[in-house]
């Protein structure tokens, strides 16, 4: 019957218009074309390019971005000149963008994704989705995500049989690195090498080996399309701080690891601080800590969090020779705590420069120093390049620094624990003058700690305990 022709047709019109992602076949006037790799670096912005060819207007056109076999959750759908976010955790974080300089956008059909602040769980497949009411076409787009790490930290524990235990680790990766350990140009397999996954999504690798303590090794890490960060050591040229018979393990310039304990009677020096009136600085008698930084001209550090020469300080003691032996206090009160920011250590510079442009510094340029890590809060690290990290096994209330001026021997103790924590020998020329930095965003003092001397007999500030 007439009524009956009449509702199949408007049935037939109505599936058109409900279904037309499904019923309509792909229009020879619609394709969608993409660039299928896209490279970004961790924390940027970047476009994921898409387009129409033939060139035509796109602005009344539905636009869907999703991630694959996520059609109906797309992180942003236009259609009828209105944008839906689906995906929470792309909310504020996606617009259209321009594939280059030179496009329209819409009314050119670029439809391209701009993804800002990158993270590492935004790597994937996304599809680039567009449907008229005569087609629809599709065009995926891989986002690959990189993140460039730490550079390598070295540690090295001497051992038995004159094997040394190598160790390098590295954090910060995306994706996953690649390490690779040489000695003297040839590679070579480690004992361990181990990937973890940290909270924020990056990676850190560790691995280690034994080597004879002639051995030169380099430990490299890096992504396989980027330059790779490497650190590497002589340990030919390292000494051993312990006596032979003594401890199984000793510690060189570089050893992340001693245990044993030390039972000297020390006779200290009373270093006295240089007050420069260094604008940086509180100096009260022999305690120092970093200015306010609302008392500062600028309102803040022209370095900024970064702990650099600007608050560091010398003592006035110049050593030329003989053995010395001073004490600094990182705990003044239990409410303040133990401070978590500080250089403790020798220098030859004649004046500490107060530019923070000037290249940090360390022992190639004066400075011998151990400190707390500015990039570990549960490690210590020595000024030498590359930086050497020290694993912490307990927090210093006080650090002793022993001077051995004649033989090049700097050491720093745990006084409360009676242990050494590491050790350089350095070649020292001219005079050398204890150093101090009380770091940042830290509003412990700390006090350089003065005692009676208690023997005037031989070397000023000599500890016979550690000849």
């Amino acid at each position: 019957s007439l009524f009956t022709d009449r509702r199949v047709i408007g049935l037939c019109l109505l599936t058109l218009f409900i279904c037309p992602c499904t019923a309509a076949p792909t229009s020879t006037n619609l394709v969608v074309t993409t660039t299928p790799r896209v490279t970004v670096t961790r924390g940027r912005d970047v476009i994921l390019p898409c387009w129409l060819s033939p060139q035509q207007n796109a602005e009344d056109l539905e636009v869907r971005w999703y991630r694959t076999n996520r059609f109906d959750s797309p992180l942003m759908h236009y259609q009828s000149k209105t944008f839906k976010y689906e995906e929470a955790a792309y909310v504020g974080r996606v617009s259209f963008g321009l594939k280059d300089a030179a496009s329209g956008g819409l009314n050119s059909g670029d439809v391209s994704l701009k993804l800002f602040n990158v993270t590492t769980k935004d790597a994937g497949e996304y599809v680039c989705y567009v449907s008229s009411s005569q087609g629809y076409d599709s065009a995926p787009v891989n986002l690959l995500v990189t993140a460039s790490g730490s550079p390598p930290f070295l540690s090295v524990v001497w051992g038995e049989d004159d094997k040394v235990n190598v160790s390098c680790e590295s954090e910060g990766w995306y994706p996953q690195p690649v390490l690779r350990w040489s000695d003297k140009k040839q590679d070579v397999k480690p004992q361990s090498l181990v990937y973890k996954n940290l909270s924020s999504g990056l990676v850190l690798v560790h691995s280690w080996l034994l080597l004879s303590s002639t051995s030169e090794p380099s430990c490299s890490v890096g992504l396989s399309d980027k330059e790779v960060k490497e650190a590497k050591v002589s340990l030919g040229t390292l000494r051993k701080t312990a006596k032979p018979g003594k401890e199984n393990f000793c510690v060189c310039v570089i050893v992340i690891l001693s245990l044993f304990v030390f039972d000297c009677k020390y006779s200290k020096i009373n270093v006295e601080l240089e007050d420069k009136k260094n604008q940086y600085l509180k100096v009260a008698g022999n305690k120092v800590r970093e200015a306010n930084p609302n008392d500062l001209p600028e309102r803040c550090f022209p370095d900024g969090d970064m702990v650099t020469c600007i608050t560091a300080i010398k003592g006035t003691s110049a050593f030329s020779s003989g053995k010395h032996y001073w004490e600094a206090s990182m705990r003044i009160n239990e409410k303040l705590g133990i401070k978590q920011s500080w250089w403790v250590g020798v220098t030859s510079a004649a004046e500490i420069p107060n530019n923070s442009s000037t290249s940090f510094p360390n022992t190639s340029n004066g400075f011998w120093f151990l400190s707390s890590s500015p990039k570990r809060a549960n490690s210590f690290q020595f000024s030498t390049q590359p930086e050497i990290l020290i694993p912490l096994h307990s927090r210093p209330e006080t650090v002793g620094v022993y001077l051995d001026r004649d033989s090049g021997e700097l050491s720093f103790y745990n006084v409360e624990a009676k242990t050494l924590i590491g050790s350089f020998t350095a070649t020292f020329k001219g005079e050398i003058f204890p150093l101090f930095n009380p770091g940042k965003s830290d509003k412990s003092p700390m006090e350089i700690l003065h005692r009676e001397v208690q023997s005037q007999t031989g070397d000023e500030g000599n500890c016979a305990g550690f000849s």
